[in-house]
């Protein structure tokens, strides 16, 4: 059962869906995440799909390796791993749609693993303790109300010597100036449906108070830059229109709100306030 509090996110996802197919990924790599861009991408979809190989290998993936795919979107990150490495991904989501699609999506698919999709909350799973080696989140535990309860649930969930791998939007400090803060969490977090993100120090807390070893933070503020500026400028050459069409109540307040929030996303990069990282440790 998803929580009322979870509503939110689920509406924000479903009323979307379609400005992210239109405006980041096509039925061959589908990606609700940014891009890392280096010498070996300079495309969009490569660097999609870039992403991906750059979190397998902190992650350290495996043949044989049994992942969660913690906040799997419409299950670009678990279809690659499944295609890239013989191993089980479980894909969860909140949005129930989200799930139908994926299974859709796979039914479809030759893979070198096995997928599997379930409509479940990251911090409260129906799965078995020390059940994964692995857990991937790629631009989902912003959506956690309180990351520590994530990462709960990932420790208990991971088999010794498990790893854990995120691609995570950080704070640069707590608290901002007040017009910062105004532009971080009231222009872009909310109209994305997330009530807040942590800085670094908080996330190295959380997982160090919980037992987690070897974690390591990194800035991937030079790899992602080009990703963020695209989404940016697709946005607004777009915001004409999309202004006329919420006038008209042919855009909802959420998908206007999408809109800018990815343009404010941006916005606060270029100020400073936020960063891009991507975190990995062991359990």
């Amino acid at each position: 059962m998803i929580k009322k509090d979870k509503k939110e996110i689920i509406e924000y996802y479903d009323q979307t869906e379609f400005d992210y197919k239109i405006a980041w990924y096509d039925k061959e790599n589908p990606a609700l995440h940014f891009g890392f861009y280096d010498e070996e991408s300079d495309s969009h979809y490569a660097a999609l799909s870039h992403t991906n190989k750059i979190l397998a290998n902190k992650a350290k993936v495996k043949n044989g390796d049994r992942i969660l795919d913690a906040g799997c979107g419409l299950g670009g990150s678990s279809f690659w791993l499944a295609k890239h490495f013989e191993v089980a991904v479980v894909g969860i989501s909140l949005p129930e749609r989200q799930i139908a699609d994926c299974k859709k999506r796979a039914s479809s698919m030759t893979l070198r693993g096995t997928t599997d999709f379930v409509q479940a909350d990251y911090c409260n799973t129906p799965f078995a303790t020390e059940s994964f080696d692995v857990i991937w989140a790629c631009e989902s535990v912003c959506h956690a109300e309180n990351k520590v309860d994530f990462y709960r649930e990932a420790y208990r969930l991971l088999k010794p010597g498990g790893r854990i791998v995120l691609a995570e939007y950080l704070r640069t400090k707590r608290p901002l100036s007040e017009k910062d803060e105004i532009l971080l969490k009231k222009k872009w977090l909310n109209n994305w449906a997330i009530e807040d993100i942590d800085t670094e120090e908080e996330h190295f807390n959380h997982m160090n108070l919980i037992g987690f070893k070897n974690i390591d933070i990194e800035n991937f503020n030079d790899r992602v830059g080009v990703s963020l500026r695209n989404l940016h400028e697709k946005c607004k050459r777009s915001y004409p229109i999309e202004w006329v069409l919420k006038l008209f109540k042919i855009r909802s307040t959420v998908q206007h709100g999408n809109l800018v929030g990815s343009m404010s996303q941006y916005d606060a990069f270029q100020k400073g306030i936020w960063w891009y990282s991507v975190i990995a440790a062991e359990k």
